[in-house]
């Protein structure tokens, strides 16, 4: 159990410093070509980082301290969604689509970033705490994410639209909404077994 504690915070700890370190590049990124989904992908990247913090935190606490910081960290994984929400308003006011080939390159470098994590957190995925929960998924669903980021680099390149870029923007809020509902139900379940 001590193994697998130390490792755990390893683990996180890894993971928190890999987000903060990305959202600084892919943030710049997104906001010097006008990018949605890189946007929406750079908060993400930042709100994984301050998750993989709370988890940090967390690890000693009771489980019943543990389900609630779960039921936080669930609103806490919709934060992205609004920051897309706001971009993409802003991106249909003025729909210009952003540069292809950095874009595509954004998205790859964070698809490294999000795999590496996802295999880090992977061998403590089968941990049923919310906390854990929130960690994976939120690595495994940033991976799918940057697939999608870098579709939609390629399909901007030959297309020359704004949409790819909005569309993608719009999945990855829908990937959070569905994260945030799994993560909140698994706090829930915690939160009632420690009552109990």
């Amino acid at each position: 159990m001590v193994d697998f504690k130390s490792g755990l915070r390893r683990a996180v700890a890894l993971v928190a410093v890999l987000n903060l370190a990305y959202f600084g590049v892919e943030f710049a990124v997104a906001l010097s070509i006008g990018s949605v989904s890189l946007f929406a992908d750079s908060i993400d990247f930042l709100e994984d980082a301050s998750i993989n913090g709370l988890i940090l935190l967390a690890l000693g606490w009771s489980a019943y301290k543990r389900s609630l910081l779960g039921m936080v960290l669930a609103g806490i994984l919709l934060a992205p969604g609004v920051a897309t929400v706001w971009m993409a308003w802003q991106k249909i006011g003025s729909p210009i689509p952003p540069a292809a080939v950095p874009l595509t390159l954004a998205g790859t470098g964070a698809l490294a970033v999000n795999v590496c994590c996802a295999f880090i957190l992977a061998r403590f995925k089968k941990d049923r705490s919310s906390l854990i929960r929130a960690a994976f998924l939120s690595a495994r669903n940033d991976s799918i994410a940057n697939v999608a980021i870098i579709g939609a680099g390629i399909v901007t390149a030959a297309t020359v639209s704004v949409w790819p870029d909005l569309i993608v923007g719009v999945g990855i809020f829908a990937m959070n909404l569905q994260a945030a509902r799994e993560v909140f139900l698994a706090a829930k379940a915690e939160h009632a077994d420690a009552k109990a």
